[in-house]
């Protein structure tokens, strides 16, 4: 392109000169060449020049043919015919610059004719070649088009390409703010690191994250890329109701900032550029009646980011990037709280843990002092009712009146009554509702209510007072259940 340029200056001007030189010599007012003077324009000096000149300029239009010939045998280029029309023409124009030089001087007729000849084939190739180039231009202004319309296509295709090498480098940045984003799972350091790695993506300021409080009144700074002068910046407070906060909180898009906007001047540090802030979920919980799971934002962020001071401004591909990382924000924080809830979860479950192994270790210290009481209570009680008992048996084989047989009878009766009660006691096997296991068969109650006034009378003669039974005859006399037991039920009512 520049030779071009270079080559149509020098031509441009070549052609004024020769221009001027021309209309120089046809000017009346000047005087004419003395032709007959001694010196270097003399007629012999002109003619030699012109002479010298024809013979060079033969010899450059026989050598452009040569050129245009080797150009079209070694490239397929279109409209050989009119390059070879070129050449002709060319070739015969190089012909009758060397047969005139010839003619300067004394020379043959036959030159002169042949001379002529070729004047005349050169104006009728030139014509030829005037009017082909009339026929021609259509189509060369069409393939002047069809470049026109293929640069379009060309610079179309760079602006697409330019697009993708953008997303695909957006993409890169995003893959490695996410990277960076989820090699932690605590929510302060999720928060600081999205913070410092937006900076280096986006060419920061200042980045800041606002949070609410509890009672959703006023907006907090809890997380800020450049530390302030002071150390408690989380007095850094804005009142809920701000425009710009509400602005914020109810758009799910990036929101731009003006530049007196409070919010604003409070997360840049001194001068700033663009201002822009996102609202970013903190958690998300998963709301199941109705069959359908519904997405509730439990909790929010405001993301501030301001720009150095300067002519830069938003584009579209740093926006892409502020969404995208807000969500992978909102999902890192979301897995952060189900692993800090998980392990609270943990924590309690290990308390519970210990809590019943402290109450198993209670149950077996409690059992080990029952085993160890049960075992002090048999040897202290049963060994020594069991003694009575097979004193009383050997007594039984001893020959004794009605009176002595009917009271030992009662005292076996009531020690094996005695020795039911330790073992009820002293017994370790588990209880089906506080109940006792019972030996149900046929007994006589007749005989038992006797054989329970027989102790009572013994204990009332010991005392000096008498004692009478008498048996309802509508009493029945066979009855089932456990004898033991309805004996010491008959003591207890006697």
């Amino acid at each position: 392109f520049l030779w071009d340029t270079m080559l149509r200056a020098l031509v441009s001007r070549i052609l004024f000169c020769a221009l001027l030189i021309a209309v120089c010599a046809a000017e009346d007012d000047f005087p004419r060449c003395n032709c007959e003077d001694e010196g270097f324009w003399s007629v012999e000096s002109i003619l030699e020049c012109q002479r010298v000149s024809d013979f060079l300029i033969a010899v450059a239009y026989f050598s452009i043919p040569i050129e245009l010939l080797y150009f079209v045998s070694c490239s397929n280029v279109p409209f050989k015919w009119v390059l070879f029309q070129f050449i002709a023409f060319i070739v015969l124009c190089g012909m009758t610059h060397l047969l005139n030089g010839w003619t300067y001087g004394p020379h043959a007729f036959q030159l002169t004719v042949a001379l002529t000849t070729f004047k005349f084939l050169t104006a009728l190739v030139s014509c030829a070649t005037a009017i082909t180039l009339i026929t021609l231009i259509p189509l060369l202004l069409k393939v002047k088009v069809r470049e026109f319309m293929l640069k379009k296509k060309t610079w179309d295709l760079g602006r697409e390409v330019g697009i993708i090498k953008k997303q695909s480098e957006a993409g890169w940045h995003v893959r490695m703010l996410t990277q960076e984003i989820r090699k932690s799972l605590d929510r302060h350091t999720i928060l600081y690191t999205t913070l410092v790695e937006l900076s280096k993506a986006l060419d920061l300021q200042n980045c800041a994250v606002w949070m609410p409080n509890e009672n959703r009144t006023e907006v907090i700074l809890t997380h800020e890329l450049k530390g302030r002068n002071f150390p408690n910046f989380g007095n850094c407070r804005l009142p809920y109701a701000e425009p710009d906060v509400r602005r914020i909180k109810e758009s799910d898009e990036v929101q731009f900032l003006r530049p007196d906007s409070a919010l604003a001047r409070a997360s840049s540090l001194g001068e700033h550029g663009a201002v822009a802030a996102i609202r970013m979920p903190m958690l998300r919980v998963s709301n199941f009646k109705g069959g359908t799971p519904e997405m509730i934002q439990a909790c929010y962020a405001l993301l501030v980011l301001v720009l150095p001071i300067g002519n830069r401004s938003w584009t579209s591909q740093d926006l892409e990037i502020i969404k995208v990382v807000a969500d992978q924000v909102a999902v890192a924080i979301s897995h952060a709280a189900v692993l800090e809830e998980s392990q609270i979860m943990r924590e309690q479950l290990a308390e519970q843990n210990r809590a019943l192994q402290q109450a198993r270790q209670n149950a077996l210290m409690a059992s080990q002092a029952r085993n160890s009481f049960q075992r002090v209570m048999s040897h202290g009680m049963r060994k020594p009712m069991h003694s009575i008992l097979g004193l009383l048996w050997v007594l039984k084989d001893e020959n004794l009146n009605a009176e002595q047989q009917l009271i030992l009878d009662t005292l076996m009766k009531t020690g094996s009554v005695l020795s039911l009660l330790i073992n009820d006691v002293m017994d370790d096997s588990p209880k089906e509702g506080g109940r006792f296991p019972s030996e149900i068969r046929s007994f006589d109650l007749h005989a038992l209510v006797r054989e329970a006034g027989c102790f009572a009378r013994c204990l009332c003669a010991q005392k000096g007072l008498g004692f009478d039974i008498e048996v309802d005859r509508s009493l029945p006399s066979n009855v089932m259940g456990d004898e033991k037991r309805v004996f010491q039920v008959i003591l207890h009512m006697v």
